[in-house]
């Protein structure tokens, strides 16, 4: 699916966006005066003058007056107040608990000790504007928790250590303290100083280094070291008191903050965004809800957004490009005014609890995307971090970043592994409905094909990466910021037979001008020029050539004439060859200024432009190529082959840069230009997506072609998210050099695009975060001196670290872009890995978060009967909320099947109940689970993966087990909390297939069986291995139709595979009244008719058939987002969102009324 921009619909349920027209532009317009010699015949000189005079008088009278209208609403006056600062809020009282009866519990005082020696060593907390902790009032505390919970928490101020171990015991992971109200109340507090100030415009940006944690407290429970949701709280509070409509929580702790997702996943003025560690369900908080599928529901569906991680090790390179990915391209939709972050920093490589790989450098680069965000006020929140070096790491990196100074160069950035590349293409796959900037072309969906060397680098890819030693960062101390050349002398190349000529001497003189006008000049640090030497001009051009430029100097005017009407696009004067060697030389001495560490950054304001000038040839108003010129200086003063990225983003391809490089694996050019098929300046195929360089240098020039007018901020940033920063975070650049061309803006006479200043500064803003911020801007070409002037003030502005401004994208990406896009990414994906993309295979299905690759297993002796295995002695005590484990465990057979079963011995009143989470993977002692909301996951949806006895109590699914459970072993599933003694029993899942016990009998031992099919001596239909998985409205588990459930002698004993249902989600409040009418089970589907395996909406009582029939009911949850179903075949509750049966009070009034017009009686044991 793609969009068709301003005037596309869809079928898909996306928001309705409001599509402004854009102002005219003269498409007819594809190339500088003349084309290149051979692409096309020459309008007559005369023909081209008129046409020319046109456009010049058009732009003057008519597009120049609708581009001031647009700049209106930017804020680049010299008035206009610069925000500045960074808010810390570092209090001592918050370090007065910790654990009574544990003193090596994780959350203690020690973390913030070793956060403050941290930012003094590195004299952050000088830099940094103080902001005293207050303590937040019950008011604002019930913004977001129960009164009833916030009295509860402040008399454990008075308890004794029995009582609060006590109370401690009935949460998951928590432990109390006297001090632990008032230390919770203090840490909210914080958070609202710091949302009091940013909305106040007392400061930019701020962190709040507080514990207790916060993302995991719930609306009345305590959860995983959390009382207060701090962000929650905060984001409430900015609503209610400053008015702001959208926020933004980022959410990087490794745990999943269930307790946000909770508060906000009906509510579409709070995105939440949350990146954590999840393998399937195994690690903490365990939940469903943690999982990509889940994405909120009702209004506020497409606002949840998770990425869940499904192994350790997870790198820079893995947070990164979930950023680039997801987060910002949809939050340039939904512009927040606010970003919250919970920033756990227990994702950092050293962690005890996280094991990831993450580094203080890669959470610097996190924290500098997110400013670029809602005008820069972001402010972070300290959530997790355990490892005590790492965390005050993590803290300093981040707090560099908001004071403004340049990420660091990340160590080994590489591209995200196979198993982040499913997940973000799952949680793309979810979010793409709700979210239209998130639309891709199919062609980018294709799976790639490895061959030769590239397979070997791919297992090795796979393989568990082993962090290096933690790197020990620098920070640069300079003296300025940017860097600025200019020099009025190159105003002395001009043309001689036309005052009109678009490449005019006032373009960088207005240029200069507007940085005057709004201060931002004597912001910079003026730096001398200087003309190019011959020995600098000599590693890109030709001394032939250089000689025939020089030779200029001297020749009359028609000559002059003659020798530029020789070249493509050129005229020539006297002054030519010194204005064009101080052009390139000004730009050497800006590249020997950064690399000197004189200034971060800079700007050149120079002419004539340079990236059409060829190695022999004059192009396209360029003569020496001066940005090519200073790539090799920059190599050559260095003493090395220096990564440089070069980003031409001047709406023509720069041929002659291409070319130069196209061999040298040391240069990575990115061009995005018009292309129009080959039609536009400099014509033929040379700005093509299949021109990638050659011999050494394939893959390193990568050509982003558009194929019309009319592009704009989206299409650009599109263009950034997926492909330009993906490639180049891989690449790792020391140096990054633009060919800024503003022809792309909105109003020039020749580009015909819609670039805005604002869009500018986030393209430059978004380079920023590379080379160690060692970036320059180097001005090519833009014919409309508004449009040059503002938006190189915007980029200047960026450049001096001032947040770029709000950005409002008026439409989705056009689909002539995307395509090619989509386009470029198909050509490089054999060379930059961060480009390739997972295919997500089954869009249905709950565990279709995994790509399943394996071949099932086979038993060791196919022609054996012992295929056919049971196990006795997996007994779970429910009704204790314990697990215990039987005297023997009987060994599967053969041993090669890791498919091995357990017997769970459940009684009809034990159903309900949860198993007990993994204590090893929880984020402390774990304690009576059934206090727990839904902290348990469903073990049947991890692939049909079965408790392992031997890896806890019983509640985690083994490892070994979650991909290969399924294939040979097929299993039987059913409900045994809907098995009463005088119910009928459920529906067989295989159609025709007969009970052959009594609901009584039923209640008896439940066994999980495992059936090969090989074993049972005749061949079987094969069923796509996702269709295997637990479905949803399908009336229970998918099984292959030889499958029966088999009694065995006693027919008290049935197997059956059993399901636990959740004991409670968090979407049962979407569940509404039961209708006066009642409910009819033998109504048919509404759409089509049928009378088999219907399931009933609990939020609107509709009744439609289930996938297995015509999915319609599922194609009513995808147009209404109504969560929770009823199945008129078992009376089974199955949660869209959650992707799990549900089991609780909540139901069992409908489940009732269902039963009672299914059987004529009430349900027994309704409890």
């Amino acid at each position: 699916m793609t969009s068709t921009g301003q005037d596309s619909t869809t079928t898909r349920q996306r928001r309705s966006r409001h599509n402004p027209h854009s102002p005219p532009h003269d498409s007819s317009v594809t190339s500088k005066r003349g084309a290149k010699k051979g692409a096309v015949l020459r309008s007559s000189p005369k023909l081209a003058e008129v046409k020319k005079k046109g456009r010049m008088k058009k732009l003057s009278q008519e597009t120049g007056q609708d581009l001031i209208v647009g700049l209106q609403g930017l804020d680049l006056n010299l008035e206009a107040k610069t925000l500045s600062g960074t808010g810390l809020v570092f209090d001592e009282q918050l370090n007065e608990f910790h654990c009574l009866w544990d003193d090596s519990f994780p959350e203690g005082p020690e973390r913030l000790h070793a956060i403050k020696e941290q930012l003094i060593q590195e004299g952050l907390l000088d830099r940094c504007v103080s902001f005293q902790a207050r303590f937040a009032e019950k008011e604002e505390l019930m913004l977001v928790h129960s009164l009833e919970y916030i009295d509860l928490m402040e008399t454990t101020q008075y308890m004794n250590e029995g009582e609060l171990r006590i109370l401690a015991d009935t949460y998951d992971s928590v432990y109390l303290h006297p001090n632990s109200y008032t230390c919770a109340c203090l840490a909210s507090g914080s958070v609202l100083r710091l949302v009091d100030a940013v909305l106040g415009a007392e400061i930019r940006n701020g962190m709040a280094i507080i514990r207790p944690p916060g993302h995991h407290a719930q609306h009345s429970l305590m959860d995983g070291y959390c009382m207060f949701n701090h962000v929650a709280v905060a984001a409430r509070y900015a609503q209610q008191k400053h008015g702001i409509q959208r926020v933004l929580i980022v959410d990087w702790d490794v745990h999943h903050g269930q307790g946000t997702q909770f508060t906000f996943d009906q509510d579409p003025s709070v995105l939440y965004f949350s990146i954590h560690r999840y393998e399937q369900g195994r690690f903490w908080p365990h939940l469903k809800a943690s999982n990509w599928s889940t994405t909120g529901f009702g209004q506020g569906q497409g606002y949840t957004i998770n990425v869940p991680w499904n192994q350790v090790g997870m790198r820079d390179a893995d947070y990164i490009a979930a950023f680039l990915q997801i987060l910002l391209p949809v939050t340039l939709e939904f512009q927040p005014q606010l970003v919250l972050v919970a920033a756990g920093f227990d994702a950092l490589q050293g962690d005890p609890k996280g094991e990831m790989a993450a580094t203080p450098a890669g959470f610097a680069q996190l924290t500098h995307l997110l400013m670029g965000l809602a005008g820069g006020r972001l402010i972070l929140s300290l959530e997790g971090g355990y490892n005590l070096r790492s965390l005050a790491e993590g803290v300093s990196a981040s707090l560099h970043t908001l004071l403004g100074d340049p990420c660091p160069l990340l160590e080994s950035p590489g591209a995200p592994c196979p198993s982040a590349q499913l997940s973000l293409s799952c949680t793309l796959e979810a979010l793409e409905p709700f979210w239209e900037v998130l639309v891709r072309s199919d062609d980018t969906l294709e799976e790639d094909s490895v061959e030769g060397n590239n397979a070997e680098e791919e297992e090795e890819e796979e393989r568990p990466w082993q962090p290096p030693v933690l790197p020990v960062l620098t920070w640069p101390v300079l003296q300025a910021r940017t860097g600025l050349v200019y020099d009025q002398r190159m105003m002395g190349h001009y043309n001689l037979w036309d005052n009109h000529h678009p490449e005019m001497p006032q373009r960088v003189s207005q240029i200069m001008c507007r940085l005057e006008e709004l201060g931002l000049a004597e912001r910079c640090l003026i730096l001398p020029t200087r003309p190019a030497t011959d020995a600098e001009l000599l590693t890109c051009h030709s001394a032939e050539y250089v000689g025939r430029l020089r030779a200029t100097e001297k020749m009359k005017t028609r000559e002059l004439h003659r020798e530029g009407a020789s070249f493509d696009s050129i005229y020539i004067c006297p002054s030519t060859f010194a204005c064009a060697k101080l052009a390139t030389g000004a730009t050497c001495c800006l590249v020997e200024a950064v690399l000197a560490g004189e200034v971060l950054n800079g700007v050149a304001v120079v002419r004539p432009p340079g990236h059409h000038a060829e190695q022999d040839a004059a192009c396209g108003f360029c003569f020496f190529n001066s940005v090519a010129v200073a790539a090799r200086h920059a190599q050559a003063i260095s003493g090395h082959a220096l990564r440089i990225l070069i980003v031409d983003w001047d709406i023509h391809h720069g041929n002659g840069t291409q070319h130069i490089f196209e061999e040298d694996p040391s240069i990575l050019y990115v061009s995005l230009h018009r292309y129009d098929h080959g039609t536009f300046f400099p014509m033929g195929d040379e700005g093509a997506s299949n021109q990638v360089g050659w011999a050494a240098g394939m893959g390193f020039t990568v050509n982003v072609a558009w194929n019309g007018p009319r592009m704009g901020d989206a299409e650009y940033l599109a263009a950034w998210h997926r492909l330009v920063l993906p490639i180049a975070y891989e690449f790792n650049p020391e140096l990054v050099l633009v060919s800024a061309g503003f022809d792309a803006a909105r109003g020039d006479p020749l580009g015909g695009c819609q670039l805005s200043p604002e869009g500018y500064a986030h393209l430059t803003h978004l380079l920023m975060g590379l080379a160690s911020g060692r970036i320059i801007l180097i001005l090519e070409g833009g014919y409309n001196l508004t449009s040059i002037s503002e938006s190189m003030a915007a980029c200047t502005r960026t450049l001096l670290g001032d947040p770029p401004p709000v950005l409002t994208l008026p439409r989705p990406p056009l689909s002539g872009a995307l395509a090619s896009i989509a386009e470029t990414i198909q050509v490089h994906r054999r060379y930059w890995r961060s480009l390739r993309v997972m295919k997500v295979k089954d869009k249905e299905g709950p565990s279709s978060s995994k790509l399943i690759t394996k071949e099932a297993p086979q038993p060791a002796n196919p022609g054996s009967a012992e295929g056919l295995t049971t196990l006795e002695g997996n007994i779970l005590d429910t009704s204790m909320g314990k697990t215990t484990l039987a005297s023997s465990v009987q060994e599967s057979t053969p041993p090669q099947t890791k498919s091995e079963a357990a017997v769970a011995e459940l009684t009809q009143d034990q159903s309900s109940e949860a198993a007990v989470p993994d204590p090893t993977t929880s984020e402390g002692a774990v304690s009576d689970p059934t206090t727990s909301e839904g902290a348990v996951p469903d073990p049947t949806t991890s692939e049909g993966a079965v408790p392992d006895p031997t890896t806890s109590e019983g509640a985690v699914p083994d490892p070994t087990t979650s991909e290969e459970a399924v294939g040979g072993a097929e299993l039987i599933q059913t409900c045994p909390a809907l098995c009463t003694d005088n119910q009928t029993p459920p529906a067989s899942p295989v159609q025709g297939a007969t009970p052959q016990s009594s609901p009584t009998k039923l209640t008896g031992i439940l066994r999980i069986l495992e059936l090969d099919n090989k074993a049972q001596g005749s061949p079987q239909p094969q069923i796509p291995e996702e269709e295997r998985l637990l479905g949803e409205a399908a009336g229970g588990q998918d099984v292959d139709d030889s499958v029966l459930m088999q009694v065995f002698g006693d027919t008290d004993q049935a197997m059956f595979y059993a399901v636990t249902p959740l004991p409670w989600c968090p979407h049962l409040v979407a569940v509404c009244p039961i209708p006066e009418a009642g409910l009819d089970v033998t109504q048919p589907c509404q759409d089509c008719g049928e009378f088999q395996e219907n399931w009933v909406c609990l939020s609107c009582y509709e009744v439609y058939c289930s996938r297995y029939v015509n999915a319609h009911m599922l194609q009513h949850h995808e147009a209404s987002g109504h969560p929770l179903v009823l199945s008129y075949v078992d009376l089974s509750t199955w949660c869209y969102q959650c992707q799990a049966y549900v089991h609780h009070q909540a139901v069992l009034d409908v489940k009732n009324v269902a039963h009672q017009n299914k059987f004529g009686e009430d349900m027994p044991h309704s409890h």
